[in-house]
């Protein structure tokens, strides 16, 4: 049996595609690498990007080095399946699928129960890439 490390340019996409088509309510989907790289993404036709292009680069490096940092207690604590963040203007979730993070930015406006839709949504195919 082959353990898959690595996912292909089209599979980022598939992934930004199927998340993307969970609710209208996500404004972008990425597929950031361990060292900060955007590989793929989507982002919602009618949305205005709250970070310009150099906070969004540091954006996703913090991204990477909390990754890192994260890994440090998968041992004891178990891989993180999934991180809700609540900010005062947006929502994030990001989930690991192999060495790469897909992070999500979800309406601030957007109910509780929404976004927990979300995420079940968003799981079984961070599961189908892993």
């Amino acid at each position: 049996m082959r353990i898959k490390n690595n996912l292909t340019e089209n599979e980022n996409s598939e992934i930004c595609d199927l998340i993307s088509k969970i609710s209208p309510y996500i404004r972008f989907v990425g597929i950031i690498s361990k060292t900060g790289e955007l590989l793929s993404y989507f982002r919602r036709d009618d949305m205005t990007p709250l970070l310009d292009e150099k906070r969004t680069m540091y954006q996703f490096a913090q991204i990477a080095i909390k990754t890192e940092l994260e890994e440090q207690f998968d041992e004891q604590l178990g891989e993180t399946e999934f991180i809700w963040e609540e900010r005062k203007k947006i929502q994030t979730i990001s989930f690991s699928v192999l060495d790469r993070k897909v992070w999500i930015t979800i309406d601030k406006n957007v109910i509780r129960t929404e976004v927990i839709r979300i995420i079940d949504g968003c799981l079984p195919v961070v599961k189908r890439y892993s």
